[in-house]
């Protein structure tokens, strides 16, 4: 079966849209990571600052790492069938599940990656038909 599927997606959430036996059929992956963790504690401009109250910057990117890296699985046992992948969307998100494909062998499956901006789930729909029918 030659099931495909485009994955739109940036570091919030991500619409998997299923061509092939099911046609059409959507997923949505929501991600549990913040924006950017934000440093805690007293502005220095604000009174006293203790270094020792705030995470390490190396830490929280570690947590951070690891939870976009719990997002990408999730992603990619969502499409595990499909045997070609168009990712889009905007930011570094894409370029970050094209790696994590690829650190589990399955790069061979990425059959293009474009940027786009924020699209409705019908925009999303009609552009995953309109590339796997073209080629």
């Amino acid at each position: 079966m030659n099931n495909q599927a485009g994955i739109w997606l940036d570091h919030r959430e991500a619409v998997i849209v299923m061509t092939g036996a099911a046609d059409g059929h959507r997923v949505r992956v929501l991600s549990r990571v913040e924006k950017h963790p934000q440093r805690t504690g007293d502005s220095p401009l604000k009174g006293p600052y203790e270094s020792r109250q705030v995470p390490a910057d190396d830490q929280r990117q570690r947590a951070l790492t690891g939870e976009l890296n719990h997002y990408y699985d999730a992603i990619i046992s969502a499409v595990d069938d499909a045997q070609r992948l168009l990712i889009f969307g905007p930011g570094e998100a894409k370029g970050e599940l094209k790696r994590r494909l690829e650190s589990k062998g399955l790069g061979s499956r990425i059959a293009a990656i474009e940027t786009a901006d924020k699209m409705t789930d019908r925009q999303i729909g009609a552009k995953v038909r309109e590339y796997f029918s073209e080629s």
